[in-house]
């Protein structure tokens, strides 16, 4: 029988290196021994082999993990997205049950007698002595001049031109404005104008000097004009200001409503104001 020369070669191959092969068997023997009958040895192989294996599956999980940043952060993205939408709804709901609230207060202050409009503000300004804004309602609606207007916070205007969809609003932000308030757990009654500058503050004139009061006391409409029904918020008491007149103190007030962020607002209609704008100019006339 002949050999092939692959075969040749390998025996050729094996014969050369015997010797290390026959050396490689018996350090391979020798470890099984001595690492299966010494429980030190043994120990020691565990410790190094575990040592070895969690360095192992340490770097497969962060290849591993790096691969699979990619489908994690979609996940997030995806997760962001339905969280960011439920935050969109909850305002919205929040909005719906803030308008719903100042609809059932609006409605409980003023049964029959009183009636409201909703509308946009499409143009407002707070830096002029004199501010006014825009809404977006009429004589077609049925407004006239001289209508009270709110907001969800409180008083911000009264109405003082009408044209047959718009209406422009003379802004509590107006110099020449003043309007009839009192302190809410009082019964006396002063006047609330504003000074320019700060959009937020307004004053609280002709309170005689014995009115106790707090800050943080509420200031609301006093229901002696055909503008605005009692009891409407308007503010709350900052702090008490020097006065012109000594039988009396100037309170500073918080505006409760934001003017710079006016959006929707309510007019307020008055089924009894043509009547009571009639018999006040009668009054007027006759001197009394």
């Amino acid at each position: 029988m002949t050999n092939t020369p692959d075969v040749r070669n390998l025996l050729n191959f094996i014969i050369r290196f015997s010797t290390w092969f026959i050396f490689m068997f018996y350090v391979l023997l020798s470890c099984i021994l001595l690492f299966s009958y010494n429980r030190m040895q043994q120990s020691i192989y565990l410790t190094s082999a575990g040592y070895v294996t969690s360095g192992v599956y340490s770097a497969w999980a962060n290849v591993t993990g790096y691969f699979a940043l990619r489908r994690i952060n979609a996940d997030l993205q995806e997760r962001n997205a339905l969280l960011e939408t439920e935050v969109l709804n909850l305002r919205a709901q929040l909005a719906e049950a803030h308008t719903l609230i100042a609809d059932t207060a609006a409605a409980a202050i003023l049964p029959g007698r009183f009636d409201y409009e909703a509308a946009a503000v499409i143009n407002n300004s707070t830096r002029h002595p004199r501010n006014f804004f825009t809404i977006t309602k009429g004589a077609a609606d049925g407004l006239i001049p001289g209508m009270g207007v709110v907001d969800h916070n409180g008083v911000v205007g009264i109405v003082n031109m009408v044209g047959e969809h718009t209406a422009r609003v003379v802004s509590l932000l107006n110099e020449t404005q003043h309007f009839s308030v009192r302190l809410k757990d009082s019964p006396y009654v002063g006047s609330l104008s504003w000074r320019g500058g700060d959009p937020d503050v307004a004053y609280m004139e002709e309170v005689p000097r014995h009115v106790k009061f707090r800050t943080g006391d509420t200031v609301v409409t006093s229901g002696y004009s055909t503008t605005f029904p009692e009891g409407i918020p308007v503010g709350t008491v900052l702090n008490r200001v020097r006065s012109r007149d000594d039988n009396f103190f100037t309170l500073k007030i918080r505006l409760a409503s934001d003017f710079k962020t006016l959006g929707t607002v309510r007019v307020i209609k008055d089924e009894l104001k043509a009547e009571l704008d009639s018999l006040n100019s009668h009054d007027e006339a006759s001197g009394r």
